[in-house]
Order: structure tokens, then sequence, then C-alpha cells
């Protein structure tokens, strides 16, 4: 059974429907053979998320082959940085890249380029254009201090050494950083906003790098900023919160920064976050992204104990992260009929 129209939407806005709605990070990209196929097209990455029909195509296919409840827009959190000025681009096999490191150069020496939204908001109208009228269409950004963490470094780390160094080393000039990610991600998402998304969320993929005291100054308070803002703009717009790795720092996270709803990733436990969350605030979440890679009863015992936790909690069934690039289709149609109990 599917869910009822906009039933995502619903659940964000605090409404818990009889079974979740479904969506799943990373739903478009690398594990379908039609994204395969149109990336050997068109080039390199950055490439297809500047090309409004190609990425607009690439948001809709998982919607056409699965039915999701909702749809994901197709970019990347670094188009927040080479619209703040740093250049950009992908190693074969090694991941993005940007100059110059915020770590030998100053904020100040960018020449901002925030021409570089326009392709992105071409590819939302198209999508809000031809989306099924009942699928609620997700924007999102980077949250400051992970999107702070390459702009820095100029790369991805394991434990975002070179950004925290700097963070305690220098903490007014990080500071400067995280406010112009703040200023120019409300602008990105209000555009977003305009063009025709109905909801938006924040990834911070590094948010569990840092101590409470770090994490409430780099992750809490800019994110809550932001939401800040935003309502003040768009204040019927859910925005969902996604700080990766905080674990016990959750609820903190939920009480100040006022979102909408909040991302739970795969080592939470779920009855631990029904008891601690605070009361009626939707979660999403939070199957482990291997667990679909593998399958069978172990598959079907995680989906199960997720269904459970939430008894009375408005509740969006995803991952904990992202879907990674060998999940079998069949697995992801095994998960959504399980989920929707057909």
């Amino acid at each position: 059974m599917k869910a009822s129209p906009k039933s995502l939407l619903a659940v964000l806005r605090g409404t818990r429907q009889t079974r979740p709605p479904l969506w799943l990070m990373r739903q478009a990209g690398r594990y379908l053979p039609e994204y395969r196929a149109l990336r050997e097209t068109k080039g390199g990455f950055l490439e297809l998320c500047y090309d409004p029909e190609a990425a607009a195509e690439v948001t809709l296919q998982p919607i056409r082959r699965f039915g999701f409840d909702g749809s994901i827009l197709f970019s990347d959190i670094l188009i927040v940085p080479h619209a703040l000025g740093q250049t950009l681009w992908f190693e074969a096999g090694e991941g993005p890249r940007l100059a110059p490191p915020l770590i030998d150069s100053a904020l100040t020496a960018l020449e901002a380029a925030p021409e570089r939204f326009d392709p992105i908001y071409a590819t939302v109208a198209r999508v809000a254009a031809s989306l099924p009228a009942e699928t609620t269409f997700l924007g999102f950004a980077g949250s400051p201090w992970t999107v702070a963490t390459y702009m820095v470094a100029g790369q991805g780390s394991k434990d975002q050494a070179t950004t925290r160094r700097l963070a305690f080393g220098d903490p007014a000039a990080f500071q400067a950083i995280i406010d112009a990610i703040v200023d120019v991600t409300v602008t990105y998402l209000s555009g977003q906003i305009e063009h025709g998304v109905e909801a938006v969320q924040l990834f911070d993929s590094w948010a569990g790098s840092l101590s409470p005291a770090q994490f409430e100054r780099w992750v809490i308070a800019p994110n809550a900023e932001i939401v800040r803002q935003l309502k003040a703009m768009h204040p019927d717009t859910p925005v969902i919160g996604f700080p990766k790795g905080a674990g016990g720092k959750l609820r903190a996270y939920a009480d100040e920064t006022k979102v909408d709803a909040i991302g739970l990733d795969e080592t939470v436990d779920p009855d631990w976050a029904e008891r601690v969350l605070p009361q009626h605030l939707p979660v999403q979440g939070n199957l482990d992204p291997l667990a679909l890679v593998a399958g069978g009863a172990a598959l079907d015992a995680a989906i199960d104990r997720i269904l459970a936790a939430f008894p009375a909690r408005p509740h969006i069934f995803n991952l904990g992260h992202g879907i990674v690039p060998d999940t079998p289709i069949a697995h992801v149609e095994h998960l959504i009929k399980r989920v929707r109990g057909g």
C-alpha cells in the first residue's frame, strides 16, 4: 500500500501516517543502471550537476522506477563553496577537490560566483513541473561545519583534523568562514524553495567528529541560524536536520536548532531516539545501508525493528546514510514492499 498523497510532507508537518512515507538518501545515483547509462553520455559528475536537463532526469529516475514518496534534488553539497568562489573539480577515484584551500588562503581572497546557483534552480523548476502530484520534492544543502571541512582542507578527510585545528587555533577566522557559508546557504535554499522544492534537508555528514562544546558552536549554532532565517522567509517549508554521528547530542540539536524533523543515522538506536527526542518531533531513518545490500532475514529484521520503534511518532522511513553503489535493485524493491505492507 502506497502512502497517501503528499504523506511525506504531512509527516514533516507533524502528522503520523499509518505506514511511514519512504525515500532514500542518494536514491538518484550509481546503483541505478539508467543513471550509469546517462552518466556515460555526460562526462564528469560536476558537468552532470550543472546540466539542468540531465540533472532533472537523474532526479526523476528513482521516482519512475520505485515510486518513492519523496524526490531529492540531484546535486552536490559543494555547489556552495563553488558559488563562494573556490575552484571545484572531482578527481577520478579520489573525490572532490577545492582550491585554494582556506587553510592556506584567506576567505576574502575568493571572488563569489552566485550565478553558479542558476542551473541548479533550473533543475528544480524542471523537476517540480514533472513530479507526480503525490510526491514531495526535497531540496538540500550541506550544513556549515561539513562544508567548511572541505573548504579548509581542499578535500575530504577521515577525521577533519585540518579544519578542527583551525577552529581551535583561530576561532575568529573560522567563524568568518562559517558565517559566509550560513549566508550563502540561506540564499541557496531560499532559491530552491522559490523554484519549487517543498522541504529542505541540511546534511551535516561530519558532525560526529566534534566535542560537545565544538558541536554546540560549529553545528548547532549555524544550523539554528539557517533555520531561523529560512523560517522568516518561508514559514511553511519544513527543514530536516541530519547531523550524522551526533549520538547523544541529538536532543540538544533538536531543541536548539528548531528543525521540523531530525534524521537519524544508522548508529542511533531507534528505541533510544523514541525515548529521548522531543515528543511528536518527526524523525527520519535509519536503516543501515549495508543491511540493504545484505538483504534477506537481516534486512527484514532491521526494517521491522525501525517500524516498531515509533508507535505514535511521525516517521519517514529512510536509510541512516546514502545508498551504496552495489545495492541490488531487488533489495530496494523488497524494502519498499515491506515498509508499505504489500
